[in-house]
């Protein structure tokens, strides 16, 4: 155990020190504000206030940690041997950036409770993040501030027995669209055809005929490929369920469809399941808690995993919605438009509220890439994307993270515009899952 002494214990103090030592480093801390304490104890401690006690490990804070709401930061990025960082404390700290004021910075999303310019879909615009205008949005930059911290500290308490924490992967699923052209109604097939026909799409034309009248089976129904590759890489997978009504961006089958039913209950025994919240979800309770009951009278299970369809979620208000509905876990953390670690860290953390100052029971799983930011906006190819997935991939096994992807069903078919695609799903998995 090391003792952290700071001469005042905020909530934010404890959240961003145990998320650096216990949930990075897998260190064991506990903090005092009482000098006589800190003096007395005889193993590992440092120092995290404006002026050192003595000759201790001593980080000279900021005074973020010890502030309440928000305010409109003034952030001056340095390098610290070649990593970008920001807070430069000088040469009397110890290490000479306050991380851990750096790190609360990034983890709570501080930056989109400030005023910014939402993208099209009313969501926070990479663009806008610090990480990408500093050009390191694809680096888990807390998590390699923590290594760099744990460097120092070995030197400084070499007899102190460190923990490895090991490198994880994790194969999320989003099920916008459970098939192409089975089990759809009536209207929607007709004007699926009228619209192929004056587009001259004679292939989808033919491929929805041949699958309506079960002469082929449907393009998107790729879900025995992906138990199977499940199976063989052992990997940890995730399926999110968009069970929302028809509208203009939720066009999933009805989950009212008896074949569409059965294909959830099928995977809730074979892997995890949660739900995908609809488009307009993002600041509606009421909607979203209508869509987790409907998916969790399928599943005859609590459902206590989530994904915003869309990405779309506004901070802090989605957040304390699925709070509110004892959402557990979330999988929203990251850009459509690009790839890299939108909460600059790979390691799932708590949600942190800047509202109420508290750590809330929601923890957040970020994703470092989704399939359709790698064709629809980078337009790489699949070879290009593979080198990018194992350039991320790398970036979490240096800090011994946790890699996180985000595939759909749509891309592992190979069908339309993910013609090409279709092995780079388990091209994937061999990377990642090693």
């Amino acid at each position: 155990m090391i003792l952290i002494y700071t001469h005042k214990i905020t909530p934010r103090v404890r959240y961003i020190f145990k998320h650096v030592f216990a949930r990075i480093l897998s260190i064991d801390i506990d903090f005092t504000s009482k000098v006589e304490d800190f003096v007395a104890h005889n193993g590992p401690k440092l120092s995290y206030t404006k002026v050192a006690l003595g000759n201790e490990f001593f980080i000279k804070s900021t005074k973020l940690l010890f502030q309440q709401g928000v305010s409109d930061l003034e952030i001056k990025m340095s390098d610290w041997e070649g990593t970008p960082c920001f807070f430069f404390q000088g040469q009397k700290s110890t290490i000479p950036f306050d991380i851990f004021s750096a790190s609360f910075y990034l983890i709570t999303r501080y930056e989109e409770y400030l005023p910014h310019i939402k993208d099209k879909y009313e969501r926070f615009s990479a663009k806008e993040s610090l990480a990408f205008q500093y050009g390191f949005l694809e680096k888990p930059v807390i998590d390699i501030w923590a290594h760099k911290l744990l460097k120092v500290l070995k030197e400084k308490f070499p007899d102190y027995e460190y923990k490895n924490r090991k490198y994880q992967f994790i194969s999320t699923i989003d099920i916008d669209n459970a098939y192409a052209y089975k089990h759809k109604g009536t209207i929607r097939s007709v004007g699926g055809f009228l619209k192929d026909l004056y587009n001259l799409n004679l292939l989808n034309i033919v491929d929805r005929f041949a699958v309506r009248f079960n002469l082929k089976k449907d393009p998107f129904n790729t879900f025995d490929k992906i138990l199977a590759l499940k199976e063989k890489y052992k990997v940890r997978t995730v399926f999110f369920f968009l069970v929302a009504d028809y509208s203009t961006f939720d066009t999933n089958v009805s989950y009212l469809k008896s074949k569409f039913r059965l294909l959830i209950k099928e995977m809730v025994d074979y892997a995890r399941v949660g739900l995908h919240p609809s488009y307009f979800t993002m600041t509606d309770i009421k909607k979203m808690k209508h869509e987790k009951e409907r998916l969790e009278s399928i599943t005859n299970m609590p459902i206590f995993r989530s994904r915003q369809h869309y990405l779309r979620f506004e901070i802090p208000q989605t957040q304390q919605n699925l709070i509110d509905l004892e959402i557990k876990e979330d999988y929203s953390m990251g850009y459509a438009s690009h790839v890299g670690f939108r909460a600059s860290t790979s390691i799932p953390f708590y949600f942190y509220d800047l509202d109420f100052e508290i750590q809330t029971p929601l923890k957040i799983f970020p994703f470092a890439l989704m399939d359709t930011t790698l064709n629809d906006y980078m337009q790489l190819t699949p070879k290009q994307s593979l080198g990018k997935i194992n350039d991320l991939k790398n970036e979490v096994k240096r800090v011994n993270g946790t890699f996180i992807t985000l595939f759909h069903n749509e891309s592992i078919s190979g069908y339309t515009r993910w013609k090409g695609w279709e092995r780079l799903y388990e091209s994937m998995l061999k990377i990642a899952a090693k």
